[in-house]
């Protein structure tokens, strides 16, 4: 399991350990928010394509997954 602060998730980068489409890095690039100020899912950017993907933020925790940083 990542331990991730969900604090410092913006602007973080994380590399999938399955790529699809020739996506293979990404960066966090928003935060999204519940009425309690909780994060509640994240905007990813994958690097190559510029596409973006929204996700519980939680699912990065799984190393199989994904990893920290570029790999």
């Amino acid at each position: 399991m990542n331990k991730i602060n969900p604090e410092k998730l913006l602007n973080s980068k994380w590399t999938a350990c399955v790529p699809k489409q020739k996506e293979k890095h990404f960066i966090v690039t928003a935060l999204i928010r519940d009425e309690e100020e909780q994060i509640v899912s994240c905007v990813l950017q994958a690097v190559m394509t510029r596409n973006d993907y929204t996700m519980d933020w939680n699912l990065l925790k799984n190393n199989e997954n994904w990893l920290m940083g570029w790999k």
